[in-house]
């Protein structure tokens, strides 16, 4: 007899909404970062403390970093600035991170409804296609991550970076061509044989496949900068209004998809959109800049705004999706010089659920 996969023993990825344990955070190295060139690593540090400084009223956040000079900087942000409940919430790990993208090499935490356990799964981590060798090392990360936590560890087996999925919590999953189904990721693997990892492993029972990302994006198209899920039958997904703009198409036509997609249990998607911001550049680089990289923690949710007009109206739209949470605005154009926002920088631990029967 075979032995039975996690999704068979009950386990299943949570929504990002469900309580949270804590968040977790990798801070960025000044050794070696993502943000280089002139002062733009000292320019994007504020906005990691402004991360914190939300994320610990709500939650417990454990933050990567080994480099005595980050940790003082640390240590003194929160003595000024964090009140002692906020303080005690803040654990600095000594689990040394190359890059700050946790959500991308950290592990992806799963539940198991009948126990009433948590636990981790690591996988193979190529820092998105092997485009960055320098952070091969952060594969090391996650196993750490579920060591210190102190949970069962179980081996994903694919190339797969957290902010490419996310999931509804009952069973349905989105994700994007580009990204999957790209040859540097598992070339070896064809798109059922995918489906069929993700739905043993994260007790996923239907994967939804978009097509592609937004321009700007290393990481080949994540789902976190287009299609978020905000409960289980309803997602926010970002269009592109102005037709001569690059991401017209793709988000046309990944919103084409979704207004036909239903989840696990055949109910039609219920599809609300979020605009995008006018383009941000920096040093003649377009940006993956867009709203729907946003962070929900247990109280707060994070928004990245970008000084747009339209940064208002996406507010408003977050808000409105997530009525008993507290929607913190934070300016995310220094931060998207590095290629990512919010949710690319965290990486949730959900809360032990309450043991049934």
């Amino acid at each position: 007899m075979s032995e039975r996969t996690l999704s068979e023993q009950g386990w299943r990825m949570p929504a990002e909404w469900e309580p949270h344990a804590a968040t977790w955070m990798s801070w960025p190295s000044r050794k070696d970062s993502s943000f280089p060139g002139g002062d733009h690593h000292d320019r994007v540090l504020p906005v990691f403390l402004e991360m914190i400084r939300a994320l610990t009223s709500s939650e417990r956040v454990y933050l990567n970093c080994v480099d005595a000079a980050d940790r003082a900087y640390v240590a003194a942000f929160a003595a000024a600035q964090l009140d002692e409940e906020s303080r005690g919430r803040l654990v600095v790990t000594d689990i040394a991170a190359v890059y700050p993208w946790c959500r991308d090499h950290g592990a992806i935490f799963i539940v198991n409804d009948a126990l009433g356990e948590v636990a981790a799964t690591s996988w193979k981590y190529n820092a998105w296609g092997g485009k960055y060798p320098e952070a091969f090392a952060d594969d090391a990360i996650s196993s750490a991550m579920a060591r210190l936590v102190g949970v069962k560890e179980y081996d994903g087996g694919l190339v797969l970076e957290g902010g490419s999925i996310d999931s509804n919590g009952c069973g349905t999953v989105l994700t994007t061509e580009s990204c999957l189904l790209n040859p540097n990721r598992n070339a070896e693997l064809d798109r059922a044989g995918i489906e069929a990892r993700l739905e043993a492993m994260l007790g996923f029972e239907k994967v939804l496949w978009l097509h592609e990302g937004i321009v700007g994006d290393d990481t080949d198209g994540h789902i976190d900068d287009i299609t978020r899920f905000i409960n289980p039958e309803t997602v926010l997904t970002v269009i592109e209004e102005d037709e001569s703009d690059v991401n017209y198409g793709p988000l046309e036509e990944n919103y084409q998809r979704l207004c036909r997609m239903t989840t696990e249990d055949g109910s039609p998607l219920n599809v609300i959109t979020l605009p995008m911001p006018a383009p941000v550049v920096m040093e003649g680089e377009r940006l993956p800049a867009s709203y729907a990289n946003f962070y929900i923690a247990n109280r707060v949710v994070l928004l990245p705004v970008f000084g747009d007009p339209r940064d208002g109206e996406a507010l408003a739209i977050v808000q409105e999706a997530f009525p008993d949470r507290r929607v913190v605005p934070i300016d995310s154009r220094e931060l998207v010089w590095g290629l990512g926002s919010f949710h690319c920088l965290t990486q949730q631990v959900p809360a032990a659920p309450l043991r049934r029967g």
